[in-house]
């Protein structure tokens, strides 16, 4: 059976067009949000928005190395000054970790606007303030092993670098781990760099300290079970610390 002809639309007048753009049909190059009633809303970015990241961007230029387009380690080292922190100090690291930062000593300037807006920093009080109070950002457990996780890798300086050297690493506990377990840092440390088996070690090494110092007591060494899966690594710094104890 032949199907019936559709009727012809009728013709677009005037006053359709101007009902439909009461209706908030037309398409704006900003960002579209669907209102009530399936209309859609027109919003434009805020004023205070726009200005928030002028004052970002400002900042940036501020301490950013102008031929490399990048905050580079002078620029770190000066920003540290202004905020009256030491480069050093683990709130720095921390900043690294909420700017998503990717090469050590550098930051570019996406990663300052993002990190900067979530911080809601964009000017230098602000900032300070900020940088002052990170480590209540890795008081969360899951947050701090998210942020221990980084900072080894923050660490890899190098591209398809997968270790890093024994003299970073202790450095490295001694800024993460020190405030937390500073006896246990001191003795893993002493002998990380008396040990002659490894020069560097992995990202399963660095996790596994962390987890050695959670859950095993120094105070007594039968809590440390070599059948759980632990490194070699670990295995030896056990036998180290009984054969110290052994001396006492």
């Amino acid at each position: 059976m032949p199907r019936p002809k559709r009727k012809a639309a009728p013709p677009i007048t005037s006053s359709d067009v101007d009902s439909s753009l009461r209706t908030g049909s037309s398409i704006s190059r900003f960002r579209l949000v669907p209102a009530r009633e399936n209309r859609i809303s027109i919003f434009k970015p805020k004023k205070s928005t726009t200005k928030q990241f002028d004052r970002i961007d400002k900042l940036f230029e501020s301490y950013a190395n102008k031929s490399l387009g990048l905050i580079d380690p002078d620029g770190i080292e000066a920003l540290c000054k202004d905020v009256h922190v030491d480069h050093t100090d683990v709130r720095m690291l921390i900043l690294a970790w909420k700017l998503k930062a990717e090469k050590q000593g550098y930051f570019s300037k996406d990663e300052w606007q993002k990190g900067l807006k979530c911080l809601g920093a964009d000017t230098l009080p602000k900032l300070r303030k900020a940088i002052n109070g990170l480590k209540k950002e890795v008081t969360v457990p899951e947050c701090f092993e998210d942020f221990y996780s980084y900072a080894f890798q923050y660490c890899l300086t190098e591209e398809k670098k997968r270790s890093v050297d024994i003299e970073t690493i202790c450095e490295l506990l001694n800024v993460v781990l020190r405030s937390e377990f500073p006896t246990q840092v001191n003795l893993l440390t002493e002998y990380l760099k008396i040990q002659n088996d490894y020069r560097a070690l992995n990202i399963d090494h660095w996790r596994n300290f962390y987890r050695f110092f959670k859950e095993v007591s120094l105070t007594d060494l039968r809590s440390y079970d070599s059948s759980q899966a632990w490194p070699v690594i670990l295995d030896n710094f056990v036998d180290w610390l009984k054969e110290k104890e052994e001396k006492i």
